[in-house]
Parts: C-alpha cells; sequence; structure tokens
C-alpha cells in the first residue's frame, strides 16, 4: 500500500470511499461529514500550508484517506479530519502509518489536535484512545459535526 498526499484526480474516489464508510456506521445523515459540501473537492480544499490530506493507494484504488486542518474557533488547534478507511484496508497498519504522518505534519503547525467521531466506531474509538487521544465530556468548540457523539483532544 502507498500513502500520498492527495491528487485532483483522487477526489471523486475519496468521495465514494468517504460515504461507503457513512453508510456503514448510520452516519449518512446531516450533522456530520455525510453533508459537507467539500466532500468531492478534498485536493482543492487542502492547499494551503496548514492543511492536508493523504489518501492510501491499493491497486491504484483509493482504501484509505487522512487529513489535517485548522479547527477554526480553537487557536493553536488542528482537527484530524475524515479519517476513513474500507474493510480491506483495515487491521493493515495503515491507519498507524496515516496517523503518525499527520499528527508530524500537525506538530510544525499545532499544539493540539481534536477529533469528532460516533460511539459506534468502537475500533476508531479504540485506536484514538490506543494513540494518546483523551476523551472528552463534550465538544472542544461547536462544529458544524452536531451530529457526533465522541470527541478526542491530543497534545502534539
Amino acid at each position: 500500500m502507498l500513502i500520498r498526499e492527495i491528487q485532483k484526480k483522487d477526489n471523486a474516489e475519496v468521495e465514494a470511499l468517504i460515504r461507503s464508510c457513512l453508510i456503514e456506521f448510520g452516519a449518512n445523515k446531516p450533522g456530520c461529514a455525510w453533508t459537507d459540501p467539500n466532500l468531492g473537492c478534498f485536493y482543492e480544499v487542502y492547499q494551503n500550508e496548514k492543511s492536508k490530506y493523504w489518501v492510501v493507494e491499493k491497486d491504484n484504488k483509493v482504501v484509505a484517506g487522512c487529513g489535517i486542518g485548522p479547527l477554526v474557533g480553537a487557536e493553536n488547534v488542528c482537527e484530524l479530519q475524515k479519517m476513513y478507511s474500507l474493510k480491506e484496508a483495515r487491521g493493515s497498519g495503515v491507519a498507524k502509518k496515516l496517523l503518525d504522518i499527520a499528527l508530524e505534519f500537525a506538530s510544525v503547525y499545532y499544539e493540539k489536535c481534536y477529533l469528532e467521531t460516533f460511539e459506534n466506531m468502537v475500533a476508531a474509538n479504540k485506536f484514538y484512545k490506543k494513540n494518546g487521544f483523551i476523551e472528552l465530556d463534550k465538544p472542544l468548540i461547536e462544529t458544524e459535526h452536531y451530529a457526533c457523539d465522541v470527541w478526542y483532544l491530543k497534545n502534539i
């Protein structure tokens, strides 16, 4: 599997990847990534200095992805954004590699990393805790992802 920065040609595949995972976990609803207007144009969204999105490619197919971007309204805090993987990439260790790359990038610009997810994404929650994210009682700030029900923060 190859980890690389997103390219313009990846936009449709990344959107399909994310929508597939959201459907799998019943998160195809308002208040989460499902209604994100930028879902199909990540290449363009992640073209600024403090943001980046990576994809994992296997057999010329995007099977996972993860981004870092500023958490608007929170100083020196980034957000781990749109970290999803298809079943075929899960358990392969690629999520840890993606997270390490993302946090290394984030540490150049930010002091903390925040993320929002769903309680029913059990494996993802275990993964975040195992990698040093601390669960919060409530969102760090109010975001457009009001449907999310678990929040994490990590010093980087």
